[in-house]
């Protein structure tokens, strides 16, 4: 059996940390480019270890690594530094310059708040996803561990919760204003124009007001979108990697309980690090007895998806033809 993944255009590559997902990540992204198609691989794990597997710096812009194929590696704090830069820019906007250290000092109290990585990282993911000019017929994302994959999932729905709820809360604002300017007398220098209010400060207040209104929306439809994307099973498949041991096997039941909860579409399992056939000595013999049951765990209890299963090498995996060779199993062509 093989992982469906021909004809998706966004692939996820999650699992439990130390499992080999960013393996699996890159030997996926290097197979679909070596076949023509433009890839970029993307990690969002701040561990950041997609370099190290293709033996190269890659960094937050994106970085040829074979032909067909460029890497990414998405910064959590550098991109929170960017979206509360950007928050600040916008509620200044909407206030007196008196009260932008305020603003500046709020929002930095915003850095700490629990969440505010991942939702400042899944504005990036988004934007990657729903790119309708992309210059990639492929989009290969290495996840965070599970747990933080999950959360990010689900984000899109509290921020357009959240979006709402501040739209709601400026309409009600407007409309107290309004009634309170009603019943307030205008102060005026005493000439005969005192009584006609000067709405260009107002008027000024509103434009800035569209303005970020027309930004929050756009990022509430972005994060839609994004969703939307992660529902479509043609477009979308999640592979999840584990190794046949009792943690990982636990964690995965978990997360695929957790994505059938979000409907997300499930391509199947990679079993990774299987010891090879053959004698291994009293020692690796023992680890293969304790093997075979969690082997037999995973088939029975995964019956029903798509898995595939990849020895452990004998060197750790990097470079190109190491990956390569990872990305044989993956296919099943490993005979070749």
């Amino acid at each position: 059996m093989t992982l469906p993944l021909a004809d998706r255009r966004i692939i996820y590559v999650g699992g439990k940390g130390g499992v080999g997902k960013t393996t699996v990540a890159a030997s996926v992204a290097l197979r679909f480019a070596d076949e023509g198609k433009r890839v970029l691989v993307v990690s969002t794990d701040p561990a950041h270890s997609l370099g190290d597997v293709f033996k190269t710096e890659i960094g937050s812009r994106p970085r040829a690594l074979a032909p067909g194929l460029r890497g990414l590696e998405l910064d959590p704090e550098a991109r929170l530094d960017e979206y509360l830069t950007d928050v600040k820019k916008s509620m200044k906007q909407l206030v007196h310059p008196d009260m932008y250290r305020e603003v500046d000092r709020q929002v930095e109290l915003a850095r700490s708040s629990p969440g505010a990585e991942e939702a400042a990282m899944l504005e990036r993911m988004s934007e990657l996803m729903v790119a309708e000019d992309a210059d990639y017929d492929v989009l290969v994302f290495d996840t965070a561990p599970t747990g933080q994959t999950l959360r990010l999932l689900s984000l899109p729905e509290i921020m357009a919760a959240w979006t709402d709820g501040l739209l709601r809360h400026r309409e009600r604002s407007d409309h107290m204003s309004e009634v309170i300017g009603r019943m307030t007398p205008q102060r005026s220098g005493g000439d005969d124009l005192s009584h006609f209010q000067d709405h260009s400060e107002e008027d000024a207040g509103e434009d800035r007001f569209s303005q970020i209104r027309t930004t929050l929306l756009r990022r509430r439809r972005l994060f839609h979108r994004a969703r939307r994307l992660l529902l479509e099973e043609r477009t979308t498949a999640f592979v999840l990697v584990l190794i046949p041991e009792r943690l990982p096997v636990l964690e995965t039941i978990k997360a695929v309980e957790a994505l059938e909860r979000f409907q997300i579409p499930i391509a199947g399992l990679v079993v990774n690090r299987i010891l090879p056939a053959g004698p291994l000595g009293p020692f690796l013999e023992e680890r293969r007895v304790q093997e075979r049951q969690y082997l037999d765990q995973i088939r029975d209890r995964f019956s029903s998806r798509p898995s595939v299963e990849v020895p452990l090498f004998a060197k750790d995996v990097g470079g190109l033809e190491a990956l390569r060779a990872v990305g044989r199993h993956l296919f099943l062509d490993a005979a070749t």
